[in-house]
């Protein structure tokens, strides 16, 4: 496939991921009202949030692994560079292609979610990324900086494992899956979890330009430095596990 054609499956790709898994929590992972203000339990939580992520790479893996590899984040693209896996002058136009599919996607799930009257930008923090005070579970930066290091890690070690070609074939996209909501099981709670630079953007970008609200803006620098960090380290690491002694 041509690189126009590659870059296009990843936004689309990314694009399905922000809007299925942040589209999940902002649209659903909560308790309802009837006509009579009277609360109805059709929130999904912690568990589907993190279902719908794994969902949204196990369904594109499917559709366009063949074309682009479907990355859909460019820590992925890193750490694959770094194993060897992927071409460094295919990096950054497969980030850019990421970036925007993400921001199309949180765009795209803002329209959505303000035709509801009920709805505030701002109030729902919008699935947003965040540490200290604007951590789910109100973790430090330190810790918010660790998970994301360490799950991106691993995130990018299953990745590397179940597409090497000794992995048997075929269920590749399933282990990616269900990897990334084990994934998401552990660091919402930490910081709504990212491993993913573009995912954290999309919707840090809608917060700050359109709610006006710029604290998911100012911390987003964490959610590229350490996703990548941890890519960096898979892509060093795995190889060196994985190869053949012979």
């Amino acid at each position: 496939m041509n690189l126009g054609k590659r870059c296009t499956a990843e936004a689309l790709g990314t694009f399905w991921l922000v809007f299925g898994g942040c589209g999940s929590a902002v649209l659903a992972a909560k308790f309802f009202t009837d006509a009579n203000n009277v609360p109805i339990n059709l929130g999904i939580g912690l568990v589907g949030v993190s279902l719908a992520f794994g969902l949204t790479v196990l369904t594109m893996a499917y559709a366009i692994g063949h074309i682009s590899g479907c990355h859909l984040n460019p820590a992925v693209s890193v750490g694959l560079m770094i194993a060897k896996r992927f071409p460094s002058k295919d990096l950054v136009p497969y980030i850019i292609a990421q970036v925007i599919g993400g921001l199309l996607g949180a765009y795209t799930l803002y329209y959505i979610a303000q035709g509801n009257a009920g709805f505030n930008l701002v109030e729902s923090g919008f699935a947003c990324n965040g540490y200290d005070d604007h951590s789910p579970g109100k973790y430090s930066m330190a810790s918010a900086f660790v998970a994301e290091v360490v799950l991106t890690f691993f995130f990018l070690f299953i990745i590397l494992g179940a597409t090497d070609k000794r992995a048997p074939a075929g269920f590749a996209p399933i282990a990616i899956g269900l990897g990334l909501t084990l994934i998401h099981l552990i660091g919402i709670p930490v910081t709504n979890l990212s491993v993913n630079p573009a995912r954290s953007f999309g919707p840090a970008a809608v917060l700050g330009l359109t709610g006006g609200d710029m604290w998911a803006v100012q911390q987003v620098w964490l959610f590229w430095v350490a996703p990548i960090l941890g890519a960096f380290l898979a892509g060093i690491a795995y190889p060196i596990v994985a190869e053949d002694d012979r």
